[in-house]
Formats: C-alpha cells, sequence, structure tokens
C-alpha cells in the first residue's frame, strides 16, 4: 500500500499538535479571512510558472478559490 501524500488538500506539516494551520488563520483574522483565501489564490497563480510542478500550485489556488466560494456562501 502507498502512503502518498496530499500537498494540495491536506499538506502534513500545515497540521502540528492537532490544530489545522488554516482554522488557526481564520480565528485570527475573523471577518478579514476572505482577504487571505484571496491573497493566497494571487501567489500560487503568480507563482505557478516557475516552479517544477506547476499544476500543483494551480491546484493549491483552486483550493483556496474553493475555500473562499464556501466562506462567501456562508455570509449570504
Amino acid at each position: 500500500m502507498i502512503n502518498k501524500t496530499d500537498n494540495v488538500n491536506k499538506p502534513p506539516h500545515y497540521n502540528q499538535g492537532g490544530v489545522e494551520c488554516i482554522d488557526y488563520i481564520k480565528q485570527q483574522l475573523g471577518v478579514n479571512f476572505k482577504y487571505y483565501l484571496e491573497g493566497s489564490m494571487l501567489k500560487y497563480n503568480h507563482r505557478y510558472k516557475y516552479k517544477a510542478d506547476p499544476l500543483e500550485d494551480l491546484k493549491k489556488s483552486q483550493w483556496y478559490l474553493n475555500r473562499l466560494i464556501e466562506e462567501l456562501s456562508n455570509e449570504i
């Protein structure tokens, strides 16, 4: 059985001590969390061209877009 790390949806280095990094950031930023998500999308959209695995960064950008959509949907 192959244990493949999912660096897009569940990067292991983002979950230390049982706290998911994205949850901690949301707690700290509150209503400004959506701007963090937007900024992360912009970052990954910009840097994919310079990476050895460009699809991984595009998938990360998509992950942040999906999370932003989820956050905005919860505001409606």
